[in-house]
């Protein structure tokens, strides 16, 4: 059963039973075939949000959808069309790697397929690997394990909740490349993570949550284009103690030894950067270099959260 959208949630509420809303009013739609990432500060709600959808959790109000299916009266549909590779790294320590993806594979009542489970730890580097009990891998090895785990029944949609914690930075960008290559197989990419520059290298669309409310839902390159800020950092020849006045109509900030001159504006303004030259030049200042820089995803969300 295929619809245009992989998730549909509709008030989703969460209120356990001493009262804390973990969940509030969360509507959230996601695309098939996108990579999503779920950014939010700790207890902000993620790895809730992400276990109501999967059926862990039980919500308190609101509907879900999955590929098209209710996810309480069609559980087993909606369920099926799901992975999830949760934070904590739980596996069969002494099962050998294509043992234990086997199993993952016949828990939702798939018939063997050796071909596919060959095709998936290629997929993921885990070939040479397929006989090694799990306990002698690495961290990162592991990580791939439970994605292996998560595609063996062949779901439609993937969770990572937090798919690179634990591991090293080269690990990280492997696993980056292994996502795309995930896509690249059709499947729906849904992950949180506490690296920014994570959802800033990978997402086409980013969701921020916190205090259990989805604050932003916005296409990763119109949100650092509405959002984002540039700079223009100008070297001085010779220092200065204030900025003169014939320039204080502009947002300029003065680097404490006085060597710096930052003018920030809005990434969307139209700036005509002649005009500031000439006052500079007008004002005595005289210029050793010029560099200029763009917000982050990581600064544009601190932002939003501090405003929330």
């Amino acid at each position: 059963m295929q619809s245009e959208v992989a998730i549909v949630v509709s008030e989703l509420n969460k209120i356990y039973d001493n009262g804390f809303r973990a969940l509030e009013g969360i509507n959230l739609s996601i695309r098939r075939g996108e990579i999503f990432a779920l950014l939010g500060p700790n207890g902000a709600g993620k790895t809730t949000l992400i276990n109501t959808i999967c059926g862990i959790v039980r919500s308190s109000s609101g509907k879900i959808t999955v590929s098209g299916y209710d996810h309480v009266a069609d559980y087993r549909q909606a369920r099926e069309a799901i992975g999830l590779v949760p934070q904590e790294l739980a596996t069969d320590a002494f099962e050998s790697v294509w043992n234990t993806v086997s199993f993952s594979r016949g828990l939702f009542g798939k018939p063997g397929n050796s071909a596919y489970i060959e095709k998936l730890l290629k997929r993921l580097s885990l070939w040479d690997k397929k006989s090694e009990q799990i306990r002698r891998l690495s961290g990162g090895m592991k990580r791939r394990v439970m994605i292996a785990k998560a595609l063996a029944h062949e779901p439609e949609i993937l969770f990572l909740d937090e798919p690179s914690a634990g591991v090293d930075v080269e690990l990280r960008k492997s696993m980056w490349a292994q996502v795309r290559e995930l896509r690249k197989m059709g499947v729906t990419i849904i992950l949180t993570t506490h690296y920014i520059e994570e959802a800033q290298e990978m997402a086409d669309r980013i969701g921020i949550i916190n205090k259990g409310q989805v604050i932003l839902v916005e296409d990763k390159k119109s949100l650092m284009h509405t959002m984002g800020e540039r700079e223009m950092i100008f070297t001085l020849r010779d220092p200065i103690s204030d900025i003169p006045s014939g320039l204080a109509s502009y947002p300029l900030s003065l680097g404490s030894d006085g060597t710096t001159l930052t003018l920030t504006y809005d990434a969307q303004e139209e700036n005509d950067i002649s005009e500031f030259l000439e006052k500079l030049k007008l004002n005595s200042i005289r210029l050793k270099d010029i560099q200029s820089r763009q917000s982050t995803l990581e600064e544009i969300f601190v932002k939003l959260v501090r405003a929330q």
